[in-house]
């Protein structure tokens, strides 16, 4: 499988957890019946939950792939890292990226998923007590073994994700990285939502675009619901002056075109220098057919300008 043009992933991040399995089938069959090639989870997912252990997503998609028998259609991404080393612990108990943990959570999440191979293994978060030559040298390994295709990078610095390329010399290395995106921009001097998160900076999207083999991945794409819904609240760090002006050129376009704001954001991100990925949550199959319709929604280049430009000249 390669990747499109313009490419939705569909985030699995609440499957087998808030979404029980019978509804995580119902939206995976429902995104593939749409086209939908690329699934994104990771084998930490979701072990916040109160039930949850971080297997989640991962048997759930275990189980689905072996009632459908739809892999060989589909593009699969995990991550390693931040899963906790015990349970009951938190991102601050991580299992890191030593190379054994490397090797047995590539192991453990094709175990669970009954499959053979990852199409992008990702390092979920730095982990800074192992030296990066070490994670490197072990991500390339799981790519020489035949077990994951490709490599990425999420939530790193972009100095560190530089320097690890560099480090792979003439061996597999990362070609994919995965940060928090979307239209709205968040101020810098206060926390995201989730200290895990790494937010898309202009240097990040230099990187990405000055690197032909890299392909950017952006996770909180839909910010939560809160471009559509009125009982999901922006969070704290986007509240700022930019953001009212952005929010009205982003409804007047979309009533411009008679769409959604949430497919305007994607339409938006889909088009995006560099290209990025979107990746979007969906707990009803109305959010599937919502993400999946953006991919036909193309902007003027006039509504292009007018959203870039807004909130920018303050």
């Amino acid at each position: 499988m390669t990747f499109g043009e313009r490419t939705i992933a569909l985030g699995t991040m609440g499957f087998g957890t808030t979404i029980d399995e019978r509804a995580s089938f119902t939206l995976l069959d429902r995104f593939v019946e749409r086209g939908g090639t690329v699934l994104d989870t990771a084998n930490n997912y979701a072990f916040w939950n109160p039930k949850g252990s971080g297997d989640e997503s991962e048997t759930t998609l275990g189980r689905w792939f072996f009632s459908r028998r739809v892999r060989d259609q589909l593009i699969v991404g995990t991550k390693c890292g931040a899963r906790p080393a015990f349970p009951g612990g938190g991102l601050k108990d991580a299992e890191g990226l030593s190379e054994q943990v490397v090797r047995s959570a590539l192991d453990d999440s094709l175990r669970r998923m009954h499959i053979d191979h990852i199409d992008v293994f990702w390092a979920h978060v730095e982990d800074r007590t192992v030296p990066l030559a070490e994670t490197v040298g072990a991500l390339a390994t799981v790519v020489e073994s035949g077990k994951a295709r490709a490599l990425g990078l999420s939530n790193h610095p972009v100095w560190r994700a530089e320097r690890a390329r560099a480090l792979a010399g003439d061996r597999p290395r990362c070609t994919n990285l995965q940060y928090r995106y979307s239209y709205l921009q968040p101020r810098g001097d206060l926390p995201l939502p989730a200290s895990s998160h790494v937010h898309v900076t202009p240097e990040l999207l230099d990187f990405a675009r000055t690197e032909p083999d890299l392909r950017l991945w952006v996770y909180s794409s839909l910010l939560s619901g809160a471009y559509t819904r009125e009982d999901v609240e922006l969070p704290a760090a986007y509240d700022h002056p930019g953001t009212p002006p952005r929010l009205t050129v982003l409804r007047e376009v979309a009533r411009e075109l008679g769409v959604t704001e949430n497919q305007v954001v994607l339409s938006w991100l889909l088009d995006h220098d560099p290209a990025v990925v979107p990746i979007v949550g969906v707990s009803r199959v109305e959010q599937v057919d919502e993400a999946m319709d953006a991919l036909r929604i193309r902007l003027e280049p006039d509504q292009r300008r007018r959203l870039d430009e807004a909130g920018t000249q303050l």
